[in-house]
């Protein structure tokens, strides 16, 4: 009996298990060959965002091995600003996406800490310096900063006026890239005294940001300065020339002067960089602005517009946004031809011209979009003994940057 029992004992475990090894294999047949994984690994295909202020991006595995640096801990109110204008979706190669309904729900949290300060820059010279040069720049920066900073941003004096120098800056948008950003950072400081760093993401579409956070510093850390010329690291600025206009200018007067744009259109189109949508901006002009690349202010318009600042709302593109701002105090920017904020454009008339000549720039105050190497080059040939530009009558006289020009005759051969 104990033999038959133990026999039938053994068949059906026999069973079980070929019962189990023909589900398995069914269950095989229904499995696409080429998803085949275990399922742990799931995660790769599309990993999840933890939900740290410190790592709003979406990181590649080798990034997430990255560790922080150990150093003074600076960022503190970062989980807001992160969320400001980040998309819910992967970053593309290209512009992201950005997230027009985030902004909107966020756009009043505009106060953020500032984490590197220079309080005594404006106190050097007494009475204040006559020029603060505040450049627009990111943490990764550092060879624009430099070439800058060796070149026409010097601090010190220029045609007997004292000239200062900030670099604006905020938090990198993806900070496994650099991972000893901070030390850096805080090394750049120590050495150059002219960082000043926000606790905000530094993205495009947070220059708004950093517009209203210097225009309240200078405000409360610089108010004696005379005139500010604003811009961005890779502009070439004749330093020289902007102290001269500024000279004939008195700095408790209005003074806005730049590449202003007038009667410019939203931009409709989704692809754009620019584009902005008609429930966020619904008028079909946008005010007077000026181009972004550099202008000029006086100290007596650096305060009406950073109390101005304060009481407009918010808008993702900075050029425009400062204009909304001098709507808003009823000051007309002023044109300025020796501002080219979007480079020099070769005269149709005349195509075998270079425009990268020492004696296109001599006349210029400002001239956007240079390489590193473009603006040492500019600035050493400009400050060379041997620049001559008298003989280069075929050049300036039929194109030049003056409305007299106009009147002039053809040159002889």
């Amino acid at each position: 009996m104990r033999v038959r029992l133990k026999g039938d004992a053994i068949c059906t475990l026999f069973l079980l298990i070929a019962l189990c090894s023909l589900l398995y294999s069914q269950l095989e047949h229904l499995v696409p060959v080429g998803s085949k994984e275990p399922t742990q690994k799931k995660p790769l295909v599309k990993p999840k965002i933890p939900p740290d202020s410190r790592a709003p991006w979406r990181p590649m595995p080798a990034e997430a091995t990255v560790p922080r640096p150990q150093v003074t801990p600076v960022v503190r109110r970062t989980e807001v600003a992160n969320n400001r204008v980040q998309s819910t979706t992967p970053a593309p190669s290209t512009d992201p996406a950005f997230n027009f309904k985030r902004y909107l729900l966020n756009k009043d949290n505009r106060n953020f800490n500032l984490l590197i300060n220079q309080p005594k820059k404006c106190r050097k010279t007494p009475g204040g310096p006559f020029l603060l040069i505040a450049i627009k720049s990111v943490v990764e920066d550092f060879d624009r900063r430099e070439i800058v900073r060796k070149t026409w941003g010097r601090e010190g004096l220029v045609n007997g006026e004292q000239i200062q120098r900030v670099f604006l800056l905020g938090t990198p948008k993806n900070r496994t890239v650099l991972a000893t950003w901070e030390t850096l950072i805080h090394q750049e400081s120590q050495a150059y005294r002219d960082i000043l760093l926000w606790d905000f993401m530094d993205t495009f579409f947070n220059l708004t940001l950093k517009e209203i956070h210097f225009l309240n510093w200078a405000a409360e850390f610089c108010h004696n300065v005379k005139f500010i010329f604003k811009g961005d690291a890779d502009v070439f600025v004749n330093v020289e020339n902007i102290v001269d206009f500024l000279e004939r200018h008195d700095p408790t007067e209005d003074l806005f002067v730049g590449d202003i744009i007038y009667n410019a259109r939203p931009i409709r189109v989704r692809k754009s960089k620019y584009y902005i949508p008609e429930t966020m901006y619904g008028l079909s002009i946008y005010p007077a602005y000026a181009g972004g690349g550099g202008f000029l202010l006086s100290s007596h318009t650096m305060r009406k517009l950073s109390r101005a600042c304060r009481e407009v709302e918010l808008f993702p593109i900075d050029d425009v946004f400062l204009g909304m701002c001098l709507q808003r105090i009823n000051l007309k920017p002023i044109l300025h031809e020796g501002f080219k904020t979007f480079g020099i454009v070769k005269p149709s008339a005349a195509p075998h011209l270079q425009t990268f000549d020492p004696c296109f720039y001599k006349d210029l105050m400002v001239v956007h979009s240079l390489k590193v190497a473009e603006i040492w080059l500019m600035w050493n040939l400009l400050h060379s003994p041997r620049l001559s530009c008298t003989q280069k009558k075929e050049v300036k006289k039929p194109f030049q940057w003056k409305k007299k020009a106009q009147k002039t005759t053809a040159s002889p051969l």
